[in-house]
């Protein structure tokens, strides 16, 4: 399969998140986007695609592998890529942080969120994305 500009994935334990923002971003032209509610799942699917893709958005809290640790393991099979963690709960953890100063996290959303934040953080993360691809 050929994709024009690059793969998104959502990945949220709640079917109805993951649906609401899979059919959400359907308009980001150029973009294929897939919704997953098993992060084992995403991970198998970004190791097989990993050049093709452009952004992950992922919760927080999961089962069996959280937010934080799916986007280190996508990190490391393509450091390029740009993440999004989103969560309903408070982040003070140092954790967080540190991975926000390292990169592996690029944007955060807070839920419950409108959706208009939603394409306002993921334009933002594609257009770095884009100017990124663009200097190597």
């Amino acid at each position: 399969m050929i994709y024009k500009k690059g793969l998104i994935a959502v990945v949220d334990d709640e079917l109805d998140i993951a649906q609401l923002f899979y059919a959400a971003l359907q308009k980001i032209n150029g973009f294929t986007i897939f919704a997953f509610t098993d992060p084992r799942v995403a991970l198998e699917h970004f190791s097989l695609n990993r050049e093709h893709y452009a952004l992950i958005i992922s919760d927080l809290k999961m089962p069996i592998i959280n937010g934080i640790e799916l986007i280190k393991r996508t990190k490391k099979l393509n450091p390029f890529i740009r993440t999004i963690l989103m969560t309903a709960f408070d982040i003070t953890d140092v954790l967080f942080q540190q991975y926000v100063v390292k990169e592996l996290i690029n944007g955060f959303l807070q839920k419950p969120m409108h959706l208009r934040n939603l394409y306002a953080e993921v334009n933002n993360q594609l257009n770095t994305y884009e100017l990124e691809k663009i200097h190597l």
